[in-house]
């Protein structure tokens, strides 16, 4: 901005509380107190003041990304923000983990549950959303299901080589849906 375009909107700031107080005097010529009227041009001219003190905000500056997992790239300034990750999702990974340890006697195992979509937890690892299919090496796995709304279910299930099964899960609700008072 140019010095006469600042100096024309200062200008325009100061006179802004005038005009209003103007303005509401000859709207309310004689029903309105002088005290409102004053306080509502101080607040006319406070937000002027506090409008025009507005300065940008700056951006931080993020550290270098790169590098692998085990080993991320060093940076020379340290950033207190969180730095998003651009590898694949933790669901994915979990998942594609699971699977890579199935091996030849494999086992299937299809998970749905009730609400529809749930995010699927196996051994406290996600791997994704229900319904899902997996294929996963013989043994025994803790899953929990987590509802959208705070619903949960969990399950122990022991799979045989070679075996496919589907588990089904109903969610409970975190919270009743319902409250019935019973008089005593």
């Amino acid at each position: 901005m140019s010095a006469p375009r600042i100096i024309a909107s200062q200008k325009l700031i100061v006179l802004l509380p005038i005009l209003a107080f103007a303005f509401l005097c000859a709207l309310f010529p004689k029903s309105a107190s002088a005290q409102a009227i004053a306080e509502a041009a101080g607040a006319t001219s406070v937000a002027g003041s506090v409008a025009s003190s507005i300065k940008p905000v700056p951006f931080p500056k993020f550290p270098a990304t790169g590098g692998s997992a085990s080993a991320p790239a060093a940076s020379s300034s340290s950033s207190p923000h969180l730095i998003v990750s651009s590898g694949p999702p933790p669901e994915d990974t979990n998942r594609k983990m699971l699977e890579a340890k199935a091996g030849k006697d494999a086992s299937k195992l299809l998970l749905r549950a009730s609400p529809v979509e749930a995010q699927i937890w196996i051994d406290g690892r996600i791997v994704g959303k229900t319904p899902m299919l997996l294929v996963l090496a013989p043994g025994k796995y803790q899953i929990e299901m987590r509802g959208a709304r705070g619903q949960n279910g969990k399950r122990s299930i022991d799979l045989l080589p070679h075996e496919t099964r589907e588990l089904a899960v109903k969610l409970d609700q975190l919270y009743p849906g319902r409250v019935t008072a019973v008089r005593q």
